[in-house]
């Protein structure tokens, strides 16, 4: 009687453990990328957030969100350890060899911070400069194929980045224009340039193949879209 009992505990620790994971839906991001994503009072909230969480209703799963670097967002996503990432993720040539991408929701230019007394007025001024990026990002890409003069410096993260810019480690800084002006909002030494560089768009990442979840995803972007929504996320996190 006694081992029929236990057996039967571990039968439903086992079947609530299953049913948990089938009725969850795990998100991947980097939390360091206001307004798309970033921490207020402990919690991750962003634009892609709300996103996310409207993916997560439609679908019928609790949402998990994963913070971590983001040169290892793909990584995750191919081993199964997540199932779509919002990061603010670009979308590139080299990563559509990688994982599989969305309809885009949104754009960006990419823009270079520098301090307030900076000499560089032109993208020819990046010669010869050092120039801190985050690692993995569509500027990391771009300095290093674009400005092979250039002295790349790769950060985790765009805190460290702004900081190196701050120390004079590095010249400048480029990264997303949305997420810049967040930046220096709090780092009153910097500013944000009036040099044009390019403008690249985002995308909901998941596994190569993963066909199925991509056209649910697709679903939510276009009625979101539809809506004006994701428009008022930018707002609503840009205001704050």
């Amino acid at each position: 009687m006694k081992r029929l009992v236990i057996f039967l505990l571990l039968v439903i620790i086992f079947l609530t453990g299953c049913g948990k994971k089938e009725n969850t839906i795990v998100m991947v991001t980097e939390a360091g990328f206001a307004p798309y994503e970033y921490y207020e009072n402990g919690k991750v909230i962003g634009v892609d957030i709300d996103i996310a969480k409207e993916i997560a209703k439609h679908l019928g799963k609790e949402l998990i969100i994963k913070d971590i670097d983001f040169d290892s967002i793909i990584n995750e996503l191919n081993s199964g350890k997540a199932d779509f990432a919002l990061a603010g993720m670009s979308i590139t040539e080299e990563r559509k060899k990688e994982i599989d991408f969305s309809i885009e929701y949104s754009e960006s230019k990419q823009v270079i911070v520098a301090l307030k007394d900076s000499n560089i007025k032109t993208v020819d001024d990046l010669k010869n400069k050092k120039i801190v990026v985050q690692l993995g990002s569509v500027a990391d890409i771009f300095v290093s194929s674009e400005l092979s003069e250039a002295t790349v410096i790769q950060q985790k993260k765009f805190l460290s980045a702004a900081q190196d810019v701050k120390s004079g480690k590095a010249d400048c800084l480029i990264m997303d224009a949305l997420p810049a002006n967040e930046l220096v909002k709090n780092n009153k030494e910097l500013s944000v340039l009036s040099v044009d560089l390019f403008t690249d768009r985002y995308a909901v990442a998941v596994a190569k193949g993963n066909e199925e979840l991509l056209d649910e995803i697709n679903k939510v972007l276009d009625k979101l879209m539809e809506n004006g929504k994701i428009e008022e996320y930018i707002l609503y996190h840009t205001s704050r």
